[in-house]
């Protein structure tokens, strides 16, 4: 299958006004995408639904994804700023044919995408994004106006949403003892989790809740957590809990204001469900996860597998081994027993489930094990350059030096012509040494002594 032109990992994103998000394309785009789903089931009238985060330019997009879908045939509901993983649901309660997501995650207000979600609320799969990309260079499709789609607004969106986080928790337990500092990144989910902690209990304090379409993961957030830090020690609050953007991923902040990346919060819930004997195979993690991490998984007894980095590899490994829990140490977390994809507030209720059911706190729990120090260099390429030839022989070398106590992984970016080389070791002076010696070969074209 050919290369996706448009299609990333998560989507189509860039920077608004500039190719691909511009009004034209993303027309085009709903205009190819409702093509597809009536000629996968012509005997009835396809519908989406379209959702939002809080960026200035959603209001342009938004309207833009719904005349190509009317054009197409293809009815709308409008959900108006709902997380990405929220649209995921409820294209699924609805019986939806699609969900179309408007957010550029954890990027800056510049940038936006489009994501889609497919029937059932699932990721779209690749064959479906080349459909759409085939039909994205032809004449726009006009149906006739009998046959042209319908726009509705969905006014009970978010309140379906926080009912079904909710649903997530243990109905036998609340929040009632808990002080938390929800940080929503000023993005999707500032209406929506602060209500759904508040609603099982917790005493909330909420930053990070007042958007203006120009402020969304501004200093704040899953990627800036200086600001949730400084709020549960001003606060004196037992835990704090930020989501990016869409609210996707999640990290979390204990009493003492450690910060804890989504390694540490998959690892939390994966040791409380192996300990009820009710986890489901073993954890995904990707390349990147810490080893740290996997050996004390292994200690726990549970099998460890690594995908290529994207929650999107993350699931189908998890699809294909049959297991239930994964994630990355971006805060991506995929809990499958509670939603088809990753889900920033769900995932902070299964890490406080967790807690209550060790009876323990983040700090002891995550005393198993410290990560080991990683060194990352970015090694520009030239187009001659035949980055694999030349690490070849360093790499051997290093990944003998460093067995048992260390790894190697080298990445060449998808958006840059650069090579991420990351070196992780048990000492910080071993993990500098290997990836400076490997980068120092790729840079020279020939292995380094």
């Amino acid at each position: 299958m050919s290369k996706r032109k448009y299609f990333g990992t998560d989507g189509v994103r860039g920077e608004v006004g500039h190719a691909p998000i511009t009004p034209d394309f993303v027309l085009r785009l709903a205009n190819a995408a409702g093509r597809v789903l009536v000629d996968h089931d012509s005997r009835h009238r396809p519908a989406v639904l379209i959702g939002k985060d809080t960026r200035i330019s959603g209001y342009m997009l938004e309207a833009a994804l719904q005349a190509g879908f009317a054009a197409a045939g293809v009815d709308v509901y409008l959900a108006g700023p709902l997380p990405t993983p929220g649209i995921a649901y409820l294209t699924r309660a609805l019986r939806l044919q699609a969900g179309v997501v408007i957010s550029a995650s954890h990027n800056p207000y510049q940038d936006n995408g489009i994501k889609f979600f497919a029937e059932g609320g699932v990721k779209l799969d690749d064959a479906l994004e080349h459909e759409i990309e085939a039909l994205l260079d032809a004449p726009l499709l006009t149906r006739p106006s009998a046959e042209l789609g319908r726009a509705k607004r969905i006014d009970d969106a978010q309140g379906r949403y926080i009912e079904f986080c909710k649903s997530t928790f243990p109905s036998d337990r609340d929040l009632r003892h808990l002080k938390l500092v929800v940080d929503c990144a000023n993005g999707a989910a500032y209406d929506i989790a602060p209500k759904v902690f508040h609603e099982l209990g917790a005493e909330v304090i909420a930053i990070g809740n007042h958007p203006n379409g120009l402020n969304i993961n501004d200093q704040c957030g899953a990627t800036h957590s200086k600001t949730l830090q400084q709020a549960v020690l001003t606060h004196d609050a037992d835990y704090g809990i930020a989501l990016d953007g869409d609210a996707d991923r999640l990290i979390m902040v204990d009493k003492e204001g450690r910060v804890y990346d989504g390694d540490q919060l998959l690892y939390v819930i994966a040791k409380a469900r192996a300990a009820q004997g009710t986890l489901v195979g073993g954890v995904v993690g990707t390349v990147m996860t810490n080893l740290a991490m996997e050996l004390a998984l292994g200690k726990q007894g549970i099998a460890f597998g690594r995908a290529k980095v994207g929650d999107r590899y993350v699931l189908e490994m998890l699809g294909a081994e049959g297991w239930q829990l994964g994630g990355e140490s971006s805060g991506h977390i995929l809990c499958l027993d509670k939603h088809s994809t990753g889900d920033g507030i769900i995932s902070s209720l299964q890490v406080l489930t967790a807690l209550a059911t060790l009876n323990m706190d983040l700090a002891c729990i995550c005393r198993d094990w410290q990560p080991f120090p990683q060194t990352m260099i970015n090694v520009r390429l030239t187009p001659k350059m035949d980055w694999k030839a030349a690490s070849q022989a360093t790499l051997r070398d290093a990944e003998q030096a460093l067995a048992g106590r260390g790894r190697v992984v080298l990445r060449p970016s998808g958006t840059e012509p650069v090579v991420r080389v990351m070196v992780e070791a048990d000492a910080p002076a071993l993990a500098e040494h290997w990836a400076r010696t490997i980068a120092h070969a790729i840079e020279t074209g020939h292995a380094a002594g």
